[in-house]
């Protein structure tokens, strides 16, 4: 049987939690001091220690100076109260998760349904690590480069414990393929992921998406509708464009990730949220603050765990193994094998990727059905920079979307130049201006340029269409409020 170790001096806590664990089929010792834990851990090593904090002998975090002596064992925190201090303490001192009191039933059901011992997934990272040069992929991701091993090792590190991820990154970059990979090398593997792109639901839905609604809670809820935090519990939840959620629905989210639980719509009944939360966005986070775009103490409640991800003209030593991965994919739904030339390969490491590794694979397919014979070369792939007129334009959009480059003007200063160091149409702007204003300037010029066709304008800048259109919505709202100031 599982066996389990308490470690608390709360005399009436312990003997309730005794209780609660002993019915869920575990065998369990206790210990009320520090030197009693480690008698305890040394004669039979428990796999899963709940750790109070405050012990008559010190603190329970001596528990890890030992590394050894909890090594082989999941620890769960119990303290008086969750906050962002105890979610860095648990991360950086290896412990899984943690219970507050007074403790949930359910929770605490969920927690001893995940045990799993360090061990085991150590071991699993391990085979990934070692399988990752023959193989070139980790879990759901691509690449060799040194950026990649880097998210690698990060994955790696937070996978195994409870605390919240934010993922930040360009659009196509694989930020969900990250969240994906952390949920299947979690405790929660078993259980759902569920990814949530929160600029594609109506805003007048998507509190209903996320937290659920009763029946009649509004005109056409005819039946009762469970949202994401139910349909997710005990999984991952993966947020995406979480900056383009509601702020009124931010402030909820904050409030369910501080008390772990939420009502639905139309409802006054509570429930338990058991799950962890994933969050991503393509928007620099800071910048989205200062635009008010997403809550300050929402940020730093979910970024506990930074990720961002390397655009692909960073990793272009990644192309070829990308490409070709893409192209046995497609392939094995076609049915017919093709390969690349070395000069399509070569070629394909020119370009600036300004889409990332989704652009790349959309790349790969039309090469693949434009591709005669069984050899794909390099006539129906984007060229380099050099060769493509419009590549500079895409890169110059790129790297403004990550506020790399030189700073841009107001808006009504941007205009289109042509210079003899470019090939393509740019646009020039004074120094001084915020990002918001880069932003903006380049999505309108560049809009303008490609005729004001969207799903080419949103392809070159390397966003979502949604995100676009909500981005020119924002403006569209910016410049009336602009025109009824003038006026009055």
């Amino acid at each position: 049987m599982t066996h389990a170790l308490i470690v608390d001096d709360d005399i009436d806590s312990v003997a309730t939690l005794q209780e609660l664990i002993a019915s869920e089929k575990f065998t369990v010792s206790v210990a009320h001091t520090l030197r009693d834990a480690r008698r305890h851990i040394a004669l039979q090593q428990p796999d899963v220690v709940l750790l109070d904090l405050q012990l008559p002998d010190g603190n329970g975090m001596e528990l890890f100076q030992d590394p050894q002596l909890v090594a082989n064992s999941e620890v769960v925190l119990i303290t008086g109260h969750a906050s962002l201090d105890t979610s860095i303490q648990a991360l950086r001192l290896g412990a899984a998760d943690y219970l507050v009191k007074p403790i949930n039933i359910k929770q605490l059901q969920g927690v001893l349904s995940r045990v799993m011992k360090p061990a085991a997934l150590q071991a699993e990272v391990s085979e990934l690590n070692a399988n990752l040069a023959n193989t070139g992929h980790f879990g759901l991701l691509w690449g060799r480069t040194h950026p990649m091993q880097r998210i690698y090792e990060q994955i790696s590190r937070v996978a195994g414990t409870s605390v919240s991820v934010f993922i930040n990154g360009e659009s196509g970059t694989g930020k969900e393929l990250v969240a994906q990979t952390v949920h299947d090398l979690s405790r929660r593997r078993k259980k759902p992921f569920l990814a949530v792109n929160c600029g594609a639901i109506s805003p007048n839905l998507i509190e209903s998406e996320i937290f659920g609604h009763e029946k009649g809670a509004f005109t056409g809820a005819d039946k009762q509708h469970e949202g994401f935090f139910e349909r997710a519990s005990g999984g991952t939840l993966f947020l995406d464009e979480l900056t383009e959620m509601p702020m009124e629905l931010q402030v909820k989210l904050l409030r369910v990730l501080e008390t772990g639980r939420f009502m639905r719509v139309g409802s006054t009944t509570t429930l338990d949220a058991d799950v962890r939360v994933i969050a991503a966005s393509n928007r620099p986070l800071l910048q989205a603050v200062q635009a008010g775009k997403l809550r300050e103490d929402l940020l730093y409640r979910l970024n506990v765990f930074p990720i961002e991800m390397p655009p692909l003209r960073d990793r272009l030593d990644d192309v070829p193994l990308l490409a070709d991965h893409f192209l046995r994919q497609i392939a094995a739904k076609e049915g017919k094998n093709k390969r690349f030339t070395a000069k399509a390969l070569a070629q394909l490491q020119t370009y600036h990727w300004p889409g990332n590794v989704r652009e790349l694979r959309n790349a790969v397919q039309r090469a693949y059905v434009m591709a005669v014979a069984d050899v794909v070369d390099e006539q129906w792939l984007p060229k380099g920079e050099g060769a493509d007129p419009q590549s500079t334009a895409a890169s110059a959009a790129a790297a403004t979307s990550l506020g790399v480059g030189v700073p841009a003007a107001a808006p009504a200063a941007a205009a289109f130049v042509t210079s003899a160091e470019s090939s393509g149409p740019s646009i020039t702007m004074p120094l001084g201006s915020s990002m918001a204003q880069v932003e903006k300037a380049f999505i309108l010029a560049t809009l303008q340029h490609y005729k004001h066709h969207k799903e080419q304008t949103a392809a070159v800048l390397g966003i979502s269409l949604k995100t676009l259109y909500n981005r020119l919505k924002e403006y569209a709202a910016e410049d009336a409020a602009a025109a009824d100031k003038a006026e009055q």
